[in-house]
C-alpha cells in the first residue's frame, strides 16, 4: 500500500470525508483500477452532480473487479441519475446477485422497478430486503436505520404493508360476492391481526400460535368429543387399522424420521437411555398425499378421507402412524395455528406413555380418539421399554365455518407462495 493510499484510509476513518475524497483522488494518478479509490471518488462525483464521470470511473471498476457487487450498485446509481433506466437496473439486479446481502442495492432496485409500473417486482424486492434486514436486528425503527437510508426503508415497510394487504384481503372478494361479507368477519379480523394492524386477544393465554391465529373461537387444550359427530365410527374400524400397522412393522415398510435433519432432532428428542426417535409412516406430509403409503393401508387412507381433514394445498395436513421407540420424549412445542386442531387414535400404547397439553396430562387409551389444540405448548412420552404408535391426523377447528375453512385455506396458500416468492427475489 502506498504512502498515499493509507493517508487516504485514515482521512477516511478519521471521517475526514472531502479531505479523503482529495487524497483518493491522487491514489487514482498511482493506481488507476484501486476499487475502493474509484468508489470513493465516483460517490464524490455523484453528490457533486457528475454523474457521467462517476460512471465512466465505475465502468473502469467493474471492468477491472467483475463480481465486486458494490461497485455495480454504486454504477446503477449513477446510471439511473444520468436517465439511463436499463442499465441500472442491469447494475442493480448483478449487484444483488453478487450479493445478495446488499441491502442498498436491493432498496434502490426496488424504487427503479416502481417507476415502470411493475408493482409486483417492486413489492418482491421491498419485501426481501425487509425480511433480511429485521431478522438481521435493523431497520426496525429509527434508531436502527441509517438516517441517510430512513426516507427510502419507511416507503418500502409502507409498499409491504399495503401489499401484501391488498394481496390476502382480495382474495376474500369473489366468496364474499358468492356468500356474503358477513360470513367472513372473523377471517377480516384474522388478517388484521396476522398484518399487525390489530393486537390479538387470547381468551386463554395458554394458547399462542407460532403463525396464524384465528379470532374468537372457543379455546380449551382438549376438545369435547361431542364436536366430532364421526369419532365412533372411526374408533370402530380401530382394529383394522391396527391390522394394516403390523403388517407394515413387520415389513419395516414405509417409514421415515419425522425431523428431517439430526440437528432437528436433536433440538427437540431426549433419551437419556439411547438414541431417540420418532418415525412416521406418512399418508399425507405437508399436504402432499403420499399414494403408496395410502395404497399399502386401503382400510386406513379411506376412513380418513371421511373426515374433515384440514386440506391446505402443500401445507396439510400431516397423516402419519407415529412412533417413538422406547424412552423418546417429544420436548414442549407450539403448532402454528388454531384454525386445525390435532387428533390420535391411539394403536399401541404401553404403559407410562402419555400426552401434556397447555399442562393437562392425557393417558393415551387405545383406540379412543383425542383431540386437541397444538397451538398450546405441548409435550409427549413414551417411557416404556416397548414401541408406542399413535395415527395422528389434522383436522379442521370443528368451530369453523365451511366458508371460513374456504378462506383460511386461500389465504395459507398464498402467504405460503408470496413467503416463497419474496425468498427468491
Amino acid at each position: 500500500m502506498t504512502d498515499a493510499s493509507q493517508e487516504a484510509r485514515w482521512l477516511l476513518r478519521a471521517g475526514r470525508i472531502e479531505e479523503a475524497e482529495q487524497a483518493f483522488t491522487r491514489v487514482l494518478t498511482e493506481s488507476p483500477f484501486d476499487l475502493e479509490a474509484l468508489n470513493i471518488v465516483a460517490l464524490a462525483a455523484i453528490r457533486l452532480g457528475h454523474f457521467h464521470r462517476a460512471r465512466d470511473l465505475l465502468n473502469r471498476a467493474v471492468s477491472f473487479s467483475p463480481d465486486h457487487a458494490a461497485s455495480h450498485h454504486h454504477l446503477g446509481r449513477a446510471a439511473e441519475l444520468i436517465g439511463d433506466l436499463t442499465a441500472a437496473r442491469d447494475s442493480y439486479e448483478r449487484a444483488t446477485r453478487l450479493n445478495a446481502q446488499l441491502p442498498a442495492a436491493r432498496l434502490h432496485l426496488a424504487a427503479l422497478l416502481e417507476r415502470p409500473g411493475e408493482q409486483q417486482a417492486a413489492l418482491l424486492q421491498y419485501s426481501r430486503v425487509m425480511s433480511d434486514m429485521q431478522q438481521r436486528g435493523r431497520w426496525l425503527d429509527p434508531a436502527t436505520t441509517p438516517p441517510a437510508l430512513e426516507p427510502l426503508v419507511a416507503h418500502a415497510a409502507q409498499v409491504v404493508r399495503s401489499g401484501r394487504r391488498q394481496l390476502y384481503f382480495s382474495l376474500l372478494e369473489p366468496l364474499a360476492a358468492e356468500f356474503g361479507r358477513s360470513g367472513l368477519a372473523r377471517v377480516e379480523r384474522m388478517l388484521r391481526i396476522h398484518l399487525s394492524e390489530e393486537q390479538p386477544v387470547y381468551t386463554d393465554p395458554r394458547q399462542l400460535p407460532t403463525f396464524l391465529y384465528f379470532p374468537d373461537l372457543p379455546t380449551a387444550p382438549y376438545f369435547d368429543r361431542g364436536l366430532f359427530p364421526w369419532i365412533e365410527a372411526f374408533e370402530g374400524r380401530t382394529g383394522e387399522i391396527q391390522a394394516e400397522l403390523q403388517a407394515l412393522l413387520r415389513a419395516d415398510a414405509g417409514s421415515e424420521a419425522v425431523f428431517g435433519s439430526p440437528e432437528l432432532a436433536a433440538q427437540n428428542l431426549r433419551n437419556a437411555n439411547g438414541a431417540p426417535s420418532w418415525t412416521g409412516h406418512y399418508f399425507y406430509r405437508h399436504g402432499e398425499r403420499r399414494e403408496t403409503n395410502c395404497a399399502a393401508c386401503p382400510v386406513t387412507s379411506s376412513a380418513l378421507e371421511l373426515l374433515p381433514l384440514s386440506k391446505v394445498e402443500d401445507h396439510g395436513p400431516e397423516i402419519l402412524f407415529s412412533g417413538f421407540t422406547p424412552g423418546t420424549p417429544l420436548l414442549p412445542h407450539r403448532g402454528v395455528t388454531n384454525t386445525r386442531v390435532v387428533a390420535h387414535l391411539p394403536l399401541i400404547v404401553p404403559p407410562d406413555c402419555a400426552l401434556r397439553v397447555g399442562g393437562e396430562d392425557h393417558a393415551w387409551q387405545e383406540a379412543r380418539v383425542v383431540v386437541f389444540d397444538d397451538t398450546y405448548e405441548h409435550e409427549a412420552w413414551n417411557r416404556s421399554d416397548q414401541i408406542r404408535v399413535v395415527l395422528i391426523f389434522d383436522l379442521w377447528n370443528p368451530h369453523l365455518t365451511e366458508l371460513e375453512r374456504a378462506a383460511v385455506a386461500r389465504i395459507v396458500v398464498a402467504i405460503g407462495e408470496f413467503r416463497q416468492a419474496t425468498e427468491a427475489a
